[in-house]
């Protein structure tokens, strides 16, 4: 968080019984986030990262790609409501980054408060795009080497960077029209495949490991096996949750249910026993499960 944001709030905050309760809820529900969707989600992953197949390899990305957002998201919601509960409104810190229709609109939904922080006292001092082509070129390459060395001291982070940078410059200044032609649903596929490869770099510790990886990815060790096959069925269930709660559809259908009298009724009676379960839920998860940090606490 910035100093200008909560400045204000810091001499003249006024905390109440509403605030408290959308606090909480918040709270809830990052809580939830964490503990039943990524920390259910990190068992998937290590158990497609132990499988040679091309499918193991994809769904292995897919899942992290996965527990790494409901991770962090769920870290944010947290500090946000908690913030509430006390009378501070937080800037929202993730918008749905995996709708986005391109690179530069994922990073405008990823990790809102890094990715602004590095625009505003990296980016813009550099010069930004207000010295010609070739010095805006070197300052996102600038830029995003350093995000990747603010993530950790390893090549791996460094690559992931670069890999951003590389593909924000070819989408700035080649892909952007034939993007825009595109349909909706294409230039969403687009950006999951990249976001997707990009976990590759950002979750592997080696040369050996990234170059293992996208081995696997093309049918290096096969396409299948049964045992993969297996494990997708057995967690099936919770990987289409944390698909469909990756996109607005979950908050869409409950403002349309909201913008009924009868829906709207039965909402504000049903969402304190919903927090309540939810609580319930996580403290018999986190009573009987091992201790499992936040992914964020590694950078």
């Amino acid at each position: 968080m910035r100093y200008v944001d909560v400045a204000r709030e810091l001499d003249r905050r006024k905390a109440s019984f509403e605030d408290f309760g959308i606090g909480a809820r918040r709270f809830a529900a990052g809580l939830a986030k964490k503990v039943l969707i990524a920390n259910t989600l990190a068992e998937v992953v290590s158990i497609f990262a132990a499988e040679n197949n091309a499918l193991a390899a994809w769904l292995y990305l897919i899942t992290y790609g996965l527990q790494i957002y409901f991770d962090f998201s769920g870290y944010s919601d947290m500090a946000i409501g908690l913030g509430r509960i006390l009378g501070f409104r937080f800037l929202e810190n993730f918008d749905y980054p995996y709708i986005s229709r391109s690179i530069t609109e994922f990073w405008r939904r990823w990790h809102i408060s890094l990715s602004s922080w590095f625009r505003d006292y990296v980016y813009i001092p550099l010069g930004g795009n207000r010295r010609g082509a070739v010095r805006q070129v070197l300052n996102i390459l600038v830029v995003w080497l350093l995000t990747g060395f603010w993530h950790g001291a390893g090549w791996n982070f460094i690559l992931w960077g670069v890999y951003f940078g590389l593909l924000l410059l070819i989408e700035k200044f080649l892909l952007n029209k034939p993007l825009q032609r595109l349909p909706s649903v294409l230039r969403r596929v687009y950006v999951i495949a990249l976001v997707l490869v990009s976990w590759v770099f950002f979750n592997s510790f080696s040369a050996g490991e990234i170059a293992h990886r996208f081995g696997l990815m093309v049918g290096a060790g096969g396409a299948v096996t049964a045992k993969t096959l297996y494990y997708l069925r057995s967690y099936l269930v919770p990987i289409l949750i944390a698909v469909i709660g990756a996109t607005p559809l979950p908050k869409k259908l409950l403002g349309l249910a909201e913008s009924r009298r009868i829906g709207k009724g039965v909402l504000v009676a049903a969402e304190p026993v919903a927090v309540a379960v939810i609580l319930i839920a996580v403290s018999a998860y986190l009573a009987d499960g091992s201790f499992n940090p936040f992914i964020y606490f590694r950078f």
